[in-house]
């Protein structure tokens, strides 16, 4: 069951590499003194392309309840082929989701596998909670 948790991790990992290379690569080129985008805010008015840095900040929404449920599957004895599977679908739609977000960033596209992406964790919960009551 841990699989799909180091998976989650290393596209974090690579959304995290993504977004310093770009944030980078565009200060240098516009020449933006670090200082100047020390908030948020300001990093959004200076900054062009935040694609990456959006996209990392998704990955500690949902993902977090994900990470949650892989350890009560792990504790409550649940890891089975439905619980890996609905995992697996989750981590899949998730890496479709970021390398949307991460190019052309197509809303339509992105929000069909981000509900996608929450429905298999809803229903992975869901799964959980009915083999707990058992």
């Amino acid at each position: 069951m841990w699989w799909p948790a180091v998976a989650m991790a290393t596209l974090t990992f690579g959304v995290w590499m993504r977004m310093y290379r770009v944030r980078i690569s565009e200060m240098k080129r516009e020449r933006i003194h670090p200082q100047s985008v020390a908030l948020s805010a300001q990093i959004a008015e200076r900054l062009k392309d935040t694609r990456a840095s959006d996209n990392f900040r998704n990955l500690f929404e949902l993902p977090v309840l994900f990470y949650l449920a892989l350890g009560v599957a792990a504790q409550t004895a649940q890891v089975m082929t439905l619980t890996l599977a609905l995992a697996w679908t989750f981590v899949a739609l998730r890496i479709a989701h970021s390398a949307i977000q991460c190019t052309y960033n197509k809303v339509i596209h992105r929000f069909y596998v981000y509900f996608s992406g929450g429905v298999a964790l809803w229903v992975l919960w869901a799964v959980l909670a009915f083999g707990m009551l058992r």
